[in-house]
């Protein structure tokens, strides 16, 4: 019993290499998007890296004419957006 409990408390967190994927996507294709929408901080699902990815989402700031990612947060309920553009 103690294994399956052990086993969904690791989904809730993210390896350095999920890390990572995430934060290349973001900088690849998230961060001209968030330049053009003249964005400065916020809180963004990270669907966009992947199916895998949809109950973890990002809190960003805006660093001189960059982004940077201040965390990741699990939300069990997170949904992710459809990106146009």
């Amino acid at each position: 019993m103690n294994e399956r409990k052990d086993q969904i408390e690791l989904s809730d967190e993210l390896t350095e290499a999920d890390k990572v994927h995430i934060t290349e996507v973001f900088v690849e294709e998230i961060i001209p998007k968030l330049q053009f929408m003249n964005a400065r901080t916020g809180v963004l699902n990270c669907e966009f890296a992947g199916e895998k990815y949809k109950n973890w989402s990002i809190v960003f700031k805006e660093v001189g004419s960059d982004f940077e990612i201040l965390q990741f947060e699990y939300e069990e309920e997170g949904r992710g957006i459809t990106y146009y553009g």
